[in-house]
């Protein structure tokens, strides 16, 4: 478990890479779109490990275990609710046995669309969520964590203050906003970034946005506005019919641009695959 210290220490200077997609590529892996992820991985985990060896054979410093929505309002749709700690422990096994010499990073999402027929109130039910996700993440041995699509600033502040309270491993935050750098919530990405940082993030940026020809100078801005390593973790642009556009060669180029620009940890989101991982290896150095 790496501390907010030790994790300066080793990801503040130099290029890291993280892993890709999950979710579109155990799709081509056969998994249905409407289910709960978390259960057929784990009825289904050769998939898992095949795809995360993969990414750790590429390069990837950071693979993200497959914890999305594992927290009890996401998994009260399926019945699973009761399992949450059982389910969050198997994953990071699975994902440690998958890539034993990767940090494994417990991974949490937003809870936008969970907030259903809950007894408290939307703050104390959110915040329950996430703590018990957490406790069980920090207890599974996660080596860090990673709070990524996060769409408002409220849900960061909440999970980092939640991760201090218990004495959780160091936070990674990644929020989602579009073109305009704007959060869907209509806060701007800058502001979430100081927000994350001063509530204690390790390492702060971008996932799930478009690599285009504008996502340097998103990065570019925030470099301004954070002295933590920067993350960016795109799509592999906007899906048309359920395909990505982006292939490796562009994709590269732009991450490139985005690391010349201050990014320090970079991957793929939606759409990109080990061979992405690859590409980023072999022609993202260190720039001068």
């Amino acid at each position: 478990m790496l501390n907010r210290a030790e994790f300066a220490e080793r990801f503040s200077t130099g290029v890291h890479l993280m892993d890709g997609a999950t979710g579109t590529e155990l799709r081509k892996a056969g998994m249905p779109g409407n289910c709960c992820a978390e259960q057929w991985i784990l009825e289904h985990p050769q998939a898992l490990v095949s795809l995360q060896t993969a990414y750790a054979e590429a390069g990837s410093e950071i693979i993200y275990a497959p914890t999305f929505r594992a927290q009890p309002l996401a998994l009260k749709k399926w019945r699973l609710e009761t399992r949450t700690a059982e389910i969050n422990r198997e994953l990071i096994t699975l994902s440690r046995k998958a890539a034993p010499g990767c940090l494994i990073a417990g991974n949490m999402t937003t809870m936008e669309g969970c907030m259903v027929d809950q007894q408290e109130s939307k703050q104390e039910a959110m915040r329950n969520a996430y703590e018990c996700q957490m406790k069980t993440l920090t207890d599974s041995g996660a080596d860090i964590l990673a709070a990524e699509t996060l769409m408002n600033i409220n849900e960061a502040v909440m999970i980092l203050e939640l991760a201090q309270t218990i004495g959780a491993p160091a936070v990674m935050v990644s929020f989602t906003c579009g073109n305009d750098g704007k959060l869907y919530s209509g806060e701007r990405i800058t502001d979430a970034v100081c927000a994350a940082e001063q509530a204690g993030a390790a390492a702060v940026g971008i996932n799930c946005v478009a690599a285009s020809a504008t996502l340097p100078a998103l990065i570019r801005t925030l470099r301004t506005a954070t002295n933590l390593p920067l993350i960016c973790k795109p799509n592999a642009g906007l899906p048309v019919n359920g395909r990505y556009p982006v292939g490796v060669s562009e994709f590269a180029s732009i991450l490139y641009a985005c690391i010349r620009n201050g990014s320090r940890l970079i991957g793929g989101c939606c759409g990109t695959t080990p061979e992405y991982i690859s590409a980023l290896k072999k022609n993202c150095p260190v720039p001068d």
